[in-house]
């Protein structure tokens, strides 16, 4: 890897992809656009909660039983039942989740910079993100803009513990102290500051335009943030970030 080149990593779910696309295929199973949708938010909600309390607790679960056992707790919640197939067809249709629409154009101006080496830095099994890379319908196209996917499996942790951060920074030939080298895009305030707590580099996607609240540690600051994408991740963008700090 050049020693060069701006090592860029995207998060998956909530930054490229919409995690709340899953309700239209909800929508057919529980029978309302309204329900689908909220038991698409809980199951989101319960799925990074999960991640949280195991690694507080020191346990570790894969992020698809983790996902399965989100949507389980979500569907009780909202008194849905659902049979085991359709649970399976939920799962499989996670590989393929929409992206925003910034990401595709992002990931366009991406692919003619020879400077960045862009790669997948997720919680998600390295299965999970396989699919979803290549083969669900709005990625697979811009598979190639990637040059590695960077999962938790062998750390078995998840964001935002530093370890998994440090595994990222081993897998792309950086030590610990080079940490700044490095830049992390996410959609998650979380993620964010797991990021800038190991001293990486942070862009935030705002999408919802209701600027920084996180203020669980107030000093670690999104080094950029930007509406979408396409504001944070162009190489004018990025530069001009990196001249800031």
């Amino acid at each position: 890897m050049a020693a060069n080149k701006t090592i860029i990593a995207f998060d998956l779910y909530g930054t490229l992809l919409s995690t709340g696309s899953i309700a239209k295929q909800l929508e057919g199973l529980v029978g309302s656009e309204q329900k689908a949708s909220q038991i698409a938010t809980a199951w989101r909600k319960y799925q990074l909660e999960y991640t949280w309390r195991l690694n507080s607790m020191g346990q570790f679960d894969t992020f698809f039983n983790v996902t399965r056992n989100s949507l389980s707790h979500a569907l009780a919640e909202s008194n849905a039942e659902l049979r085991n197939e359709d649970i399976d067809v939920l799962m499989k249709a996670y590989d393929s989740l929409s992206t925003f629409p910034d990401v595709i154009p992002a990931l366009t101006s991406l692919a003619a910079n020879p400077d960045i080496t862009a790669v997948v830095f997720s919680n998600g099994t390295q299965s999970m993100v396989s699919n979803s890379v290549f083969h669900s319908k709005d990625l697979s196209p811009h598979a190639g803009v990637f040059h590695d996917m960077v999962t938790v499996d062998s750390v078995k942790k998840y964001k935002p513990a530093p370890e998994v951060y440090f595994h990222l920074a081993e897998k792309m030939g950086k030590q610990q102290s080079q940490m700044g080298d490095m830049w992390l895009v996410s959609g998650n305030p979380f993620d964010i500051v797991g990021a800038r707590s190991v001293g990486m580099k942070a862009a935030w996607v705002d999408r919802a335009g209701h600027g920084w609240q996180d203020a669980v540690m107030p000093e670690l600051q999104p080094t950029v943030i930007g509406a979408g994408l396409d504001e944070i991740t162009l190489p004018q963008a990025v530069s001009h970030a990196m001249e800031l700090n």
